[in-house]
């Protein structure tokens, strides 16, 4: 286990320069909402990491909050580094993505809603899920656990696992694979898996239209397909970014979903209020239709 435990807190840290994964997560006016996510983090047992945090709170910081500060506190104690950084101006969602893969030279990247909470283990289970499928991302899609009797059984019509090698797929709004957007929608997720009778230990990969929240990609793949450097063609009020460059590794290297997702959606309201610009709309230019993904 690379986590530090409580006998070994106060011994001088080791050196993380050997970490194959950096968690980055940007956040903006949420203190309450990133001690919740950090504290997931510091329940995570493998594989090493590092955390990089980007804040662009309109006041203080949202690690100057006493519960997130503590949890950084601990992180570190655990021999889980964490960088603070303050970045302002706002220039849009994806500049701001885009900033924190600037930041990582990790093998793997994890991009994590400050609004997101992992399971124990949810780390290890990504990380090995990507080894082992050799694609470009894999994700867990936060689930909305208000939602547990809610169940939809007409949003999940459109789940396929992964039956062999994941491929490189082409989504658009008009082609095979985006009505499957709805399947991350409540608490879908958990119903698939109680429905599958996954074991802890199991986890089976299924096609997406892409993943909110929680997705872990391979640096490398992300970057070759241009990570979120389009966001110079975005003004700086939009959504939709991590659509786009999701779409853009699949259509080289693939991706695929996880289940069972182990991120827990913690329900705060949006911090995006204006979606009047869809980013795979502006740059793309492919109409999206009548969508909407949320819980």
């Amino acid at each position: 286990m690379s986590r530090r435990s409580s006998a070994q807190w106060a011994r001088a840290a080791r050196s993380t320069e050997d970490a194959d994964l950096d968690v980055l997560i940007p956040t903006c006016n949420r203190p309450a909402e990133l001690a919740v996510t950090l504290a997931g983090l510091a329940g995570q047992a493998d594989p090493p990491f590092r955390v990089i945090v980007s804040d662009q709170s309109s006041a203080e910081p949202g690690w100057g909050h006493p519960a997130a500060a503590a949890m950084v506190r601990l992180l570190g104690a655990q021999g889980r580094p964490t960088s603070l950084i303050r970045h302002l101006p706002r220039l849009g969602l994806a500049e701001h993505r885009q900033f924190l893969l600037e930041q990582s030279g990790a093998e793997k990247v994890l991009f994590l809603d400050d609004d997101v909470w992992l399971e124990p283990g949810a780390l290890e289970r990504m990380s090995d899920a990507l080894d082992r499928l050799e694609c470009g991302f894999v994700g867990m899609a936060p689930q909305g656990l208000s939602f547990l009797n809610d169940k939809r059984p007409e949003q999940m019509v459109s789940f396929a696992a992964w039956d062999g090698p994941v491929t490189p797929e082409r989504i658009r709004p008009d082609a095979p694979g985006f009505e499957r957007w709805p399947l991350h929608s409540a608490a879908n997720l958990s119903h698939l898996s109680a429905q599958l009778g996954l074991e802890p230990g199991q986890w089976v990969p299924y096609r997406v239209a892409w993943v909110g929240g929680c997705t872990m990609y391979r640096r490398e793949a992300l970057n070759e397909a241009g990570g979120f450097s389009f966001w110079h063609q975005l003004p700086p009020e939009h959504c939709g970014e991590d659509v786009l460059a999701q779409w853009q590794v699949m259509e080289t290297h693939g991706g695929a979903g996880i289940l069972p997702s182990g991120a827990v959606h913690l329900e705060s309201p949006t911090t995006v209020s204006d979606r009047s610009v869809e980013a795979f709309e502006s740059v793309l230019g492919a109409v999206s239709g009548n969508y909407r993904q949320d819980l």
